[in-house]
C-alpha cells in the first residue's frame, strides 16, 4: 500500500509535520496537521517510538526476549505471566479463529518456520508428509488458556502475531496522537494504517492500493478515507516455487498448507486497524468465494484482486464502496 497526495499550506500558521522511521523490520510513518496547540514533531515521534519499542518487545519473534518468544519457548503445559496486550490480541485471535472454522489461527509459527517463512526457518521447501503432521500437532488456538493474566498452554505451540500486530500498534499510535490534541492524521505501520481527519488542505485523505505486481508498484484505486483503518494482505510478494507450484506464505492452518487459490490480495477498511489487519489476512486465506460470503455475511469493507488468465480483476461490495468515499481509477 502506497499513501497518495501532496499537501499544501493554507497560510493560517497550521502545518503539515511528517516523519518516519524503522519498525517490525518494516518503516512507519506519521503525516499530522499541526496547529498552534498541539506539540511538535520531535516530542511526537518520541511518543510514538515509545509505542513503537512496547509493541516490539511484547510481540516481536525475531528477539529471544520479548514476551512471546519466551512464552513461545515454553514447553507444553506452562503459563506464563503476559502485559495486557497480549492478552487482548489473544482474544482477538481466538474470535477469528472461530469464525474461520479454525483456518485462521495465531499457532501458525511453528507450520511458517517448517516452510521455510518464519523466523527461525532454514530453507523454502515442501515439507515431508511425517514433518507436517508433526508439526500439525502444535497447532490451534485450541491449545491456549487464559488464566487471569497468565497465558497458559497444554502443548508446544508457537504463538505468532505478525497478522494483527501492526494493526494494534496503529490504533495505539492513533489514540496517542488523539490525547495530544491531534486530530488531523495518517498513521502507519509496515503498510497497516489509519487515516483521520482532513489534510491541510481541507481535502481528505487519499490511499492508494497496490495491483499485485512483482516489478512494481501500480495504483489499482484510490480511495478517501476519514476515521477509518486500512489494511491489505496478499500473497504476491512472499512465496517460492516447487515443482511448477506456487507457495504462498498465507496458511490456512486446518491443512498446514499454503493457500492454493486465485485471490491475490484483500484490502478492509473498518474503524480498527487491528481489526482490518486481521480480517485482511483472515479474508485472503478463505480465498475469492469463502472470504467474499464471509465479507458479505459479516458486512466486511473488502476490495478482493483475484488472478485470471488474462491478469487481475477487482472485487469490491457494497460496504467497500460506502466506506471508500470518492473514488479515482
Amino acid at each position: 500500500m502506497v499513501l497518495a497526495g501532496i499537501l499544501s499550506g493554507c497560510g493560517n500558521g497550521d502545518s503539515l509535520e511528517r516523519f518516519d522511521g524503522p519498525t517490525m523490520g518494516s518503516r512507519y510513518s506519521i503525516q499530522y496537521v499541526r496547529h498552534a496547540s498541539t506539540p511538535g514533531p520531535k516530542a511526537v515521534q518520541a511518543e510514538v517510538e515509545n509505542i513503537l519499542a512496547d509493541v516490539d518487545r511484547q510481540f516481536s519473534t525475531y528477539r529471544s526476549d520479548s514476551d512471546i518468544e519466551r512464552f513461545n519457548n515454553l514447553p507444553a503445559n506452562h503459563c506464563q505471566k503476559m502485559p495486557a496486550p497480549i492478552l487482548e490480541l489473544i482474544r482477538v485471535g481466538e474470535q477469528l479463529s472461530s469464525q474461520s472454522d479454525g483456518s485462521y489461527d495465531l499457532t501458525v509459527e511453528p507450520l511458517l518456520n517448517l516452510w521455510g517463512f518464519g523466523p527461525q526457518a532454514r530453507e523454502e521447501k515442501v515439507p515431508s508428509a511425517e514433518a507436517l503432521a508433526e508439526v500439525q500437532q502444535r497447532v490451534g488456538h485450541r491449545h491456549l488458556r487464559i488464566d487471569g493474566d497468565q497465558l497458559c498452554k497444554d502443548a508446544a505451540v508457537e504463538v505468532d502475531f505478525n497478522s494483527i500486530a501492526a494493526g494494534y500498534a496503529v490504533d495505539t499510535i492513533a489514540a496517542r496522537l488523539e490525547a495530544l490534541g491531534i486530530h488531523d492524521y495518517l498513521a502507519e505501520a509496515t503498510g497497516e494504517l489509519k487515516a483521520v481527519g482532513k489534510k491541510l488542505d481541507g481535502s481528505p485523505w487519499r490511499i492508494a492500493l497496490e495491483e499485485p505486481r512483482d516489478d512494481q508498484q501500480v495504483a489499482e484505486r484510490v480511495i478517501a478515507v476519514d476515521g477509518y483503518g486500512v489494511s491489505t494482505s496478499g500473497d504476491y510478494r512472499n512465496y517460492f516455487e516447487q515443482g511448477g507450484r506456487r507457495y504462498s506464505h498465507t496458511f490456512d492452518a486446518r491443512t498446514g498448507t499454503p493457500v492454493l487459490h486465485t485471490l491475490a490480495s484483500v484490502t478492509v477498511i473498518h474503524p480498527s486497524a487491528l481489526m482490518a489487519d486481521g480480517l485482511s489476512t483472515l479474508l485472503l486465506i478463505l480465498g475469492p468465494e469463502r472470504g467474499w460470503d464471509y465479507a458479505q455475511t459479516h458486512d466486511i469493507a473488502a476490495f478482493f484482486v483475484i488472478r485470471a488468465d488474462t491478469g487481475f480483476v477487482t472485487r469490491t461490495n457494497q460496504a467497500f464502496e460506502r466506506l471508500a468515499g470518492e473514488k479515482t481509477e
